[in-house]
């Protein structure tokens, strides 16, 4: 089966309560349409609340996790793929290259640093796919002012914070990057990362 869309999904992986609904409906939005989703493998947390409802829903869950984080993130052995690799650099490569498109969720700093690595990734030109993220009850509010002041004060221009699409509305937000997705012309050059 050759999916439609492949979604790379960075969140956390601890449950925190107000955000497992959130998580499975990422995952049940995917497995409904037959999408792929591509995630760091584990077991826990909203990852495994993810991982699991796409496959319940009867979508494709392409887990990467290098071999130190098997036991420490319970590798979610029921994954459609699961790759175990040597190092995060891997990690992180191969879940960019699988993807057409990323999505951060709440998380912790794992998540913001993955957002933020494919968000430079972009602006530098490795790749030119879509990048979002879901505001969900207001997460990522006072992250966002932040970096709006970074703007105001000179260290970003409003066109890089422009490359990441952020919305509290999950479906629309989801159609947005699959649209994006579908409608890029650039190509990937990941090797030199």
């Amino acid at each position: 089966m050759n999916p439609g869309f492949s979604l790379c999904v960075y969140c956390g992986s601890r449950t925190v309560p107000a955000f497992v609904d959130v998580a499975a409906a990422v995952g049940r939005w995917l497995g409904e349409r037959k999408c792929q989703l591509v995630y760091g493998g584990g077991n826990n947390g909203l990852m495994g609340v993810m991982a699991d409802a796409t496959l319940e829903a009867g979508g494709r869950v392409v887990g990467i996790i290098p071999h130190a984080l098997v036991d420490r993130e319970f590798a979610k052995l029921d994954c459609t793929e699961l790759h175990v690799v040597d190092t995060m650099h891997e990690r992180k490569r191969m879940m960019a290259e699988r993807a057409d498109a990323f999505l951060a969720l709440p998380g912790g700093i794992g998540t913001f640093e993955e957002l933020f690595e494919v968000w430079t990734w972009r602006q530098l030109g490795y790749h030119d796919k879509p990048v979002g993220i879901l505001n969900a009850q207001g997460y990522f509010d006072p992250m966002l002012a932040f970096l709006r002041s970074t703007v105001a004060a000179g260290f970003m221009n409003d066109w890089q914070m422009d490359l990441v699409q952020v919305g509290a509305d999950l479906p629309q937000l989801l159609q947005a990057l699959t649209q994006a997705a579908r409608t890029r012309t650039g190509t990937v050059d990941l090797s030199e990362i």
